[in-house]
């Protein structure tokens, strides 16, 4: 056996024993190591689904200190909240079930609307600066309740259930208003929670030389 051969044969027992190695890492719990090619969409909008419920519990908690403040029923706005599906009967619900259900619904459209959120703020602004971020988050929150009150429930309201628009009627544009915008600040503060880091995996040891 010449020398090439020899080196030959070393290269292939070099590569056998890398493989073992990779296969034992396997069997014993690891795995290879993996990271999306592009963007991960599928655990960004997943990741906005949660975040967005830590962004409407925030600003259900402003709306109830800020309506104890004022010596209103804490739960007012989800009372009227609940005139979407219950019409103007939901104005004089007492019944602990009844709100605790609408704080439910509250929290379920907060994660919907916690993916757009999400989506913007980890795709196209990740590397911005604090003081940008900010802004975006500011103007979400803003165009997020014009599109809700005067791009849908203004409309839909009185046609879905009959009688007025009590949403945009009875919340004031200020309460509104700081109710999207907590929800948005809320959003840009808990967003590092759900950005996607690939595990960083051990490697295969390599044969000393």
């Amino acid at each position: 056996m010449n020398r090439e051969e020899r080196l030959e044969e070393l290269a292939a027992l070099k590569q056998r024993v890398t493989s073992i190695e990779a296969e034992l890492t396997v069997e014993a719990g690891g795995a290879r190591q993996w990271a999306p090619e592009s963007y991960y969409t599928t655990y960004h909008l997943l990741a906005g689904m949660v975040l967005g419920m830590v962004g409407a519990a925030a600003s259900l908690l402003f709306n109830i200190i800020g309506s104890a403040m004022v010596e209103r029923h804490p739960l007012d706005l989800i009372r009227v909240y609940l005139t979407f599906p219950l019409g103007e009967k939901a104005l004089e619900v007492n019944s602990g079930f009844v709100l605790a259900a609408g704080c439910c619904l509250y929290l379920g459209t907060g994660m919907l609307l916690g993916i757009p959120f999400h989506l913007v703020l980890s795709r196209f602004f990740e590397r911005s600066s604090v003081a940008k971020r900010f802004a975006v988050a500011s103007a979400l929150g803003v165009a997020v309740w014009l599109v809700n009150y005067y791009g849908i429930l203004w409309w839909l309201q009185p046609l879905v259930v009959g009688g007025r628009a009590w949403i945009v009627e009875m919340i004031p544009m200020y309460v509104a208003v700081l109710t999207h915008l907590v929800f948005g600040w809320t959003m840009l503060l808990v967003d590092n929670w759900g950005r996607f880091v690939p595990p960083v995996m051990a490697k295969p040891a390599v044969a000393a030389k």
